[in-house]
This record gives structure tokens, sequence and C-alpha cells, in this order.
């Protein structure tokens, strides 16, 4: 890590936590109670520079790196994670899919207003039968000439309500071919494309989730991302990124349930002294704090190999699995070590343990990392 590397990565940490701590923290019980995603919040981080951290300063992005993201990233999801999750899928699969597989027309039509958090973006892949299986998608794009008709849903797409452009994944081959996919960039309000129900969810209640749905949604072949038949290669590629994303997210998941918790043990008295002397709770604490700094190692690594240009699959999906899976023992040890203060909305670490489950599952779930991880240590 360079010198000005290290710099921008420690204004960014002071700059973002005072942000989430003046703007974020405050309102956090109403948002998650009222499942209300606070667009203005996001249009406040893009004149922050947050929304487009990874977009080139031509594009009107702040031309950083992963790691200045991933350290973004993890200060937003220590205070709240469904505010962290909203930045990610923002940053790292709508615009950075524009950013690496948009001709320049569509960078320029696009980037800048997603950069400044003038536009909300949206992703979407996932579908009601298909989930991991990606290659199976129902949802088809059928061509005439200069134009494409779309057809079928998709669900569980963050931002699928507010989304001001979304990059959606059509089918346009046969079912299972890699090839069989094509991406493209759709704005909000193009006749024939609408979303659904929004999803009640047991966390990250503050970051929206929803349906989308494509009735003869017919679009012209300039918003068509990169070459027919590349779409699901294109998302393999952005997912390697999200990865990262959701990796950080889990670290600063993680950091914010392990804060709460050890400021509690030091104040919680029982038997006239300090619950963080007695070992079972000391040692809760230090097998929480060695998992987040293994965690934070392995996210920062994948983040390093992203921005030196390297393949990263392996070293995402590594970060993302442990990342993931100790933010939920995190916030689970959490919740032990306030007892039946950790059972009520009084106090931060039951909703920690809410939103930590979402990062086993999103952008692949552990049983998937476990796959890609496999296949990337046999392979050859």
């Amino acid at each position: 890590m360079t010198t000005e590397t290290a710099e921008n990565q420690a204004l960014i940490e002071e700059t973002v936590r005072d942000f989430a701590e003046r703007y974020i923290r405050p309102n956090i019980r109403e948002w998650d109670e009222a499942q209300f995603f606070p667009t203005e919040i996001m249009h406040q981080m893009g004149e922050l520079g947050l929304m487009g951290i990874l977009v080139p300063v031509e594009y009107g992005g702040s031309g950083l790196g992963y790691r200045e993201y991933v350290a973004a990233l993890i200060e937003v999801s220590k205070v709240d994670p469904s505010i962290g999750l909203s930045l990610a899928a923002h940053n790292s699969l709508c615009t950075n899919h524009i950013l690496m597989f948009g001709n320049e027309d569509q960078k320029q039509r696009y980037l800048p207003k997603l950069a400044s958090g003038q536009w909300i973006g949206a992703w979407g892949l996932t579908e009601p039968n298909t989930g991991s299986d990606a290659g199976n998608m129902q949802t088809v794009a059928v061509r005439d000439g200069d134009h494409w008709t779309l057809n079928g849903s998709k669900n569980f797409i963050t931002h699928g309500k507010s989304g001001n452009v979304t990059v959606v994944i059509a089918r346009t081959g046969e079912p299972g071919d890699k090839h069989g996919a094509t991406a493209f960039v759709i704005e909000q309000g193009t006749p024939g494309f609408t979303s659904g129900r929004k999803e009640d969810k047991l966390g990250m209640r503050a970051s929206e989730t929803a349906e989308l749905i494509f009735q003869d949604c017919v679009i012209p072949d300039t918003q068509r991302l990169g070459e027919v038949g590349e779409g699901f290669i294109q998302s393999l590629k952005i997912l390697d990124g999200g990865r990262i994303s959701i990796a950080a997210l889990s670290v600063g998941t993680a950091v914010g349930a392990y804060e709460a918790a050890r400021d509690y043990a030091k104040e919680r008295k029982q038997f006239g002294q300090s619950i963080s002397r007695f070992q079972g709770i000391a040692f809760k604490l230090a097998d929480m704090y060695t998992d987040i700094q293994a965690s934070k190692m392995l996210t920062f690594d994948a983040a390093d190999t992203k921005d030196r240009g390297e393949k990263v699959s392996l070293q995402s999906s590594v970060a993302k699995y442990h990342a993931s899976e100790t933010a939920v023992r995190v916030s689970n040890e959490a919740v032990q070590v306030f007892g039946g203060y950790g059972f009520t909305k009084d106090y931060p670490v039951e909703k920690f343990y809410r939103d930590s489950k979402l990062c086993t599952i999103g952008e692949g779930t552990s049983e998937i990392q476990k796959l890609v991880i496999s296949r990337e240590i046999l392979r050859g």
C-alpha cells in the first residue's frame, strides 16, 4: 500500500465515520421499523463522493480504488448495515457494470448521474425460480431489428422501486448456455418496465428490496451493454467485485456488533465487578476480535488484488465466505454478551444479528462460495 493510498484511506474513514454518526445513527431504529429507504441519505453520500468511489474523475467519480471503497463501506456498515448494503449495490453492481462494459456514450450518459448520487442504481440478475442457477433465467429478450422486447421478472432486487436506472441480465439464447444471456441498461419509466412487490424482510430493512417486472418492454439496441451473449460472463466478473463489497459489509456489521458488546461488557456490573472481567465474557470478546481481524485482512487482500487488475475470483469468494460467516457468529455472541437486553430493541445488537444473516446469502450463498473456492483451488 502506497503512502498516498494510506492517506486516502485514513481520510475516507474519518470523513465517513463523522457522516454516519451525524446523519445515519440518529435514524436507525425509525428507518428499520418503518422499512423506510432513505433516498436522501443516498443523495448526501453522493455529495460526499461515496456513490462513485470507483468511477474515474472524467465521469464525475472519485477515481479511487477498492481499498478506499472497502474502508468506506466498513465505516457505514458499522453504524447501519442496511445503508452499507445499498451503498454496495449501487457502486459495485449497477454503476460498476456500466463502467466496465458500457460504451463511451453509455458511460457519459449514466455515470455522472450515478456517481453524484443524483440517480440511484439497481442490478437485476436473480429470478424467483432460479436463484443461484442464473444460467437458466426465464426473463427473455427477443430482438426485432434495432429493438429488443423483454418479458419476465426479477426478484430480491436492491432498489427495485427507487432505482432510476437498472442493469438487467436477460436470456437471449438457450437455457444453460453461458453465452445465452445479454445485459441491458433500462431507465425508470420505460413503458413495460415496472416494479412489483416490496419484500418484508428479517433484516436490512432500510435497504429497499423489490421485484422487477417486464411486460412487452421494448428498448432500443443502444441500451445493450457489451456484446450479445456476454451477459452471464459479465455478471460473473461483476460478482467477483461485488463479493468484496459484501465482505466489507460483513466486516462492518461484525465490528459494529463487537464494539457494542465490548463497551457494554465494560459498563455492565455483576457480582460487584464489570462483566468484562469474567473469563467467559473476555474470551468471547477475544474470539470476536480475532475473527474480525482475519476477515478484515482477507477483505483488504481481495481489494488490493482487484486494484492490481489481477483475477480475484478466489480471493473475493474467500473474503466473502469468511467475513459473512464471521458477521453472523460475532452478532450472535454480541447478543449473548448483552443477555436479556440483547433480545430487545433498546440496544443495537439485535439489529446487527438480524442484518448479519443476509451477508451469508446475498451475491452468492456461503455454499456457492465454497463451490467457487473448491473449483479455484483444485483447478489444474
